[in-house]
Protein backbone atom coordinates (compact mmCIF):
# COMPACT_ATOMS: atom_id res chain seq x y z
CA UNK A 1 0.00 0.00 0.00
CA UNK A 2 1.42 3.39 -0.99
CA UNK A 3 1.98 6.23 1.45
CA UNK A 4 -0.82 8.25 -0.18
CA UNK A 5 -3.21 5.29 0.09
CA UNK A 6 -2.35 4.93 3.78
CA UNK A 7 -2.84 8.66 4.39
CA UNK A 8 -6.22 8.78 2.66
CA UNK A 9 -7.40 5.62 4.41
CA UNK A 10 -6.36 7.04 7.79
CA UNK A 11 -8.06 10.38 7.10
CA UNK A 12 -11.30 8.78 5.93
CA UNK A 13 -11.53 6.33 8.85
CA UNK A 14 -10.63 9.00 11.41
CA UNK A 15 -13.19 11.40 9.90
CA UNK A 16 -15.86 8.66 9.95
CA UNK A 17 -15.22 7.90 13.64
CA UNK A 18 -15.35 11.59 14.60
CA UNK A 19 -18.52 12.02 12.50
CA UNK A 20 -20.15 9.05 14.23
CA UNK A 21 -19.34 10.48 17.67
CA UNK A 22 -20.63 13.88 16.58
CA UNK A 23 -23.83 12.27 15.30
CA UNK A 24 -24.23 10.48 18.63
CA UNK A 25 -23.94 13.82 20.44
CA UNK A 26 -26.58 15.25 18.08
CA UNK A 27 -28.96 12.44 19.03
CA UNK A 28 -28.35 12.51 22.77
CA UNK A 29 -28.49 16.29 23.37
CA UNK A 30 -30.75 16.37 21.13
CA UNK A 31 -29.93 18.72 18.26
CA UNK A 32 -32.21 17.97 15.34
CA UNK A 33 -31.26 18.25 11.67
CA UNK A 34 -33.51 18.85 8.70
CA UNK A 35 -34.05 16.35 5.89
CA UNK A 36 -31.86 18.36 3.44
CA UNK A 37 -29.12 18.47 6.08
CA UNK A 38 -29.43 14.72 6.65
CA UNK A 39 -29.20 14.12 2.91
CA UNK A 40 -26.09 16.32 2.66
CA UNK A 41 -24.49 14.62 5.66
CA UNK A 42 -25.27 11.18 4.24
CA UNK A 43 -23.82 11.91 0.82
CA UNK A 44 -21.08 14.56 1.04
CA UNK A 45 -19.84 14.01 4.60
CA UNK A 46 -20.29 10.23 4.91
CA UNK A 47 -20.46 8.46 1.54
CA UNK A 48 -18.12 10.50 -0.67
CA UNK A 49 -15.01 10.08 1.53
CA UNK A 50 -15.64 6.33 1.65
CA UNK A 51 -15.95 6.23 -2.13
CA UNK A 52 -12.69 8.21 -2.38
CA UNK A 53 -11.01 5.63 -0.14
CA UNK A 54 -12.29 2.78 -2.31
CA UNK A 55 -11.04 4.59 -5.43
CA UNK A 56 -7.54 4.99 -3.98
CA UNK A 57 -7.49 1.27 -3.15
CA UNK A 58 -8.42 0.58 -6.78
CA UNK A 59 -5.51 2.72 -8.02
CA UNK A 60 -7.83 5.49 -9.27
CA UNK A 61 -5.59 8.04 -7.58
CA UNK A 62 -6.61 11.20 -9.40
CA UNK A 63 -10.34 10.56 -9.00
CA UNK A 64 -9.85 9.59 -5.36
CA UNK A 65 -8.01 12.84 -4.66
CA UNK A 66 -10.58 14.97 -6.47
CA UNK A 67 -13.48 13.28 -4.67
CA UNK A 68 -11.75 13.56 -1.30
CA UNK A 69 -11.03 17.25 -1.92
CA UNK A 70 -14.65 17.97 -2.88
CA UNK A 71 -16.09 16.01 0.05
CA UNK A 72 -13.73 17.45 2.66
CA UNK A 73 -14.19 21.02 1.40
CA UNK A 74 -17.96 20.56 1.35
CA UNK A 75 -17.88 19.03 4.84
CA UNK A 76 -15.70 21.83 6.20
CA UNK A 77 -17.93 24.56 4.79
CA UNK A 78 -21.06 22.83 6.13
CA UNK A 79 -19.55 22.43 9.59
CA UNK A 80 -18.11 25.94 9.79
CA UNK A 81 -21.46 27.40 8.77
CA UNK A 82 -23.62 25.27 11.08
CA UNK A 83 -21.33 24.95 14.11
CA UNK A 84 -19.51 28.29 14.19
CA UNK A 85 -21.20 30.94 11.99
CA UNK A 86 -24.99 30.83 12.38
CA UNK A 87 -26.37 30.99 15.90
CA UNK A 88 -28.82 28.09 16.13
CA UNK A 89 -29.30 24.98 18.30
CA UNK A 90 -26.46 23.46 16.19
CA UNK A 91 -23.97 26.22 17.11
CA UNK A 92 -20.88 25.43 19.18
CA UNK A 93 -21.82 28.03 21.81
CA UNK A 94 -25.37 26.73 22.30
CA UNK A 95 -24.44 23.33 23.70
CA UNK A 96 -25.56 22.39 27.20
CA UNK A 97 -22.83 22.11 29.86
CA UNK A 98 -23.08 18.31 29.92
CA UNK A 99 -20.76 15.56 28.80
CA UNK A 100 -22.74 15.26 25.55
CA UNK A 101 -22.48 19.02 24.98
CA UNK A 102 -18.71 18.79 25.45
CA UNK A 103 -18.59 15.77 23.11
CA UNK A 104 -20.47 17.84 20.52
CA UNK A 105 -18.01 20.74 20.87
CA UNK A 106 -14.88 18.59 20.77
CA UNK A 107 -16.06 16.61 17.75
CA UNK A 108 -17.13 19.80 15.93
CA UNK A 109 -13.56 21.10 16.26
CA UNK A 110 -12.01 17.71 15.40
CA UNK A 111 -14.20 17.45 12.30
CA UNK A 112 -12.91 20.81 11.08
CA UNK A 113 -9.32 19.73 11.76
CA UNK A 114 -9.72 16.36 10.00
CA UNK A 115 -11.41 18.02 7.03
CA UNK A 116 -8.61 20.59 6.79
CA UNK A 117 -6.07 17.76 6.80
CA UNK A 118 -8.10 15.94 4.13
CA UNK A 119 -8.10 19.06 1.97
CA UNK A 120 -4.36 19.49 2.46
CA UNK A 121 -3.51 15.88 1.57
CA UNK A 122 -5.79 16.05 -1.47
CA UNK A 123 -4.17 19.23 -2.75
CA UNK A 124 -0.70 17.86 -2.04
CA UNK A 125 -1.51 14.63 -3.90
CA UNK A 126 -3.02 16.48 -6.84
CA UNK A 127 0.02 18.75 -7.01
CA UNK A 128 2.18 15.65 -7.50
CA UNK A 129 -0.03 14.48 -10.35
CA UNK A 130 -0.76 15.85 -13.80
CA UNK A 131 -2.81 19.05 -14.02
CA UNK A 132 -6.57 18.67 -13.62
CA UNK A 133 -7.15 20.27 -17.04
CA UNK A 134 -4.96 18.74 -19.77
Amino acid sequence: MSNLTTQITTIVITHAVISALHGLAHLLIPVSISFPQALYIGTVITALPIIAMILIWRQQVRWALILLLVSMAGSLLFGLYNHFAVISPDHFSQMPPTSFGVLFQITAVLLAVSEGIGIGVSLWGLNLRQPLIP
